[in-house]
């Protein structure tokens, strides 16, 4: 195992699974901005066939997953474990979404670092061979998120300028010990961090030391630089935690705005979608990473990435105390080559 840790915080995996497939599900919404063709289905419904919000997130689980399971040509009993995560409370929106498929489960939660949370855990699984196969799975629904959060739709709050636009949308991936690739072949594991800040309309304020502590331990940890990856994308920052996340490296006389990028910036128009300072949730980061960055990678535009999900801590109860967020991010290598 000493073999395998590199630093305080990141792994190497010398066995570095393989991405064999990817799927991903989105709402109307995230079907008209600028991703819209990379994404595997578009539901023009937003109740996705269900009767409440909380049972559509469950259905873009259960969808994302069969949809990943039949591009690979396997059946949930090849699987040999799922882990899967959301915003929702006891993570509802993944253990009622999963639980036909009868695959052992590991639940998640990291808030939006989720997504690269599963992939982070599946790939130690793999590379340290406790399964061959398994599937990392996330989602988030607008609207279940703001009955959760912050109030019911029917309100028809004022959102603040900060305020980021949770995706209604699902993401899996299928890892596997062989196969062509893209391949995780490192991870770094988050502090969390907590500066202090109490707004839930400012989550990307708050995200961002998160996101800088992770990477630069990355950096330190690996003895890499922002050169050594043809993207550095983090999930979900929005514009004002992007542009605080870059002051942040600036102070460091390091630069990352050349092959920097958040995925909360790329999945909507912020212009003509009106969604503040962009978008946030688990599903954000999962589609547009199953999607866009994947089929990139695939079509040679990429080679690696560094993929840094950030995730705020908070709950109903904790904010409605008054808390802080404490916040988290996890970061794996994604690469073409083996």
């Amino acid at each position: 195992m000493s073999l395998k840790h590199v630093g305080r915080q990141s792994v190497s995996l010398p066995n570095p699974p393989s991405i064999i497939t990817t799927a991903c599900v989105v709402g109307k919404k995230e079907g008209e901005g600028p991703l819209r063709d990379t994404f595997d289905h578009i539901s023009d419904d937003a109740y996705f066939g269900q009767k409440t919000w909380e049972k559509a997130e469950s259905q873009m689980v259960k969808l994302a997953v069969t949809k990943a399971l039949d591009k690979a040509k396997l059946s949930a009993s090849e699987i040999d474990f799922v882990f899967a995560g959301d915003l929702l409370n006891q993570c509802i929106g993944s253990t009622f979404g999963l639980r036909e498929l009868e695959i052992p489960m590991f639940g998640l939660f990291g808030a939006c670092s989720t997504m690269a949370e599963s992939l982070a855990l599946g790939s130690m699984v793999i590379d340290g061979g406790f399964a061959d196969r398994v599937v990392a799975v996330t989602s988030s629904h607008f609207c279940s998120a703001e009955r959760q959060f912050r109030l019911p739709l029917e309100y028809g709050g004022q959102r603040t300028p900060t305020a980021q636009w949770t995706v209604t949308g699902a993401g899996a991936v299928v890892l596997a010990a062989e196969g062509p690739g893209p391949y995780i072949k490192h991870v770094t594991c988050g502090i969390i961090t907590d500066e202090g800040i109490k707004d839930a309309n400012n989550m990307g304020a708050a995200m961002a030391p998160a996101a800088y502590s992770t990477i630069s331990a990355h950096f330190n940890d690996l003895a890499v630089s922002p050169s050594d990856y043809d993207l550095i994308v983090t999930g979900d920052l929005g514009a004002l935690g992007a542009e605080i996340l870059l002051d942040f490296f600036k102070n460091d006389g390091i630069d990352l705005t050349p092959n920097y990028n958040d995925c909360g910036l790329m999945i909507f128009d912020r212009d003509g979608q009106d969604v503040h300072a962009g978008a946030s949730g688990c599903g954000c980061s999962a589609a547009v990473l199953c999607g866009h960055l994947l089929q990139s990678m695939r079509s040679g535009r990429y080679n690696k990435i560094l993929f840094a999900g950030t995730g705020a801590l908070l709950s109903t109860v904790s904010a409605q105390q008054g808390e802080s967020i404490p916040s988290i991010c996890c970061a794996v290598t994604l690469s073409n080559t083996k």
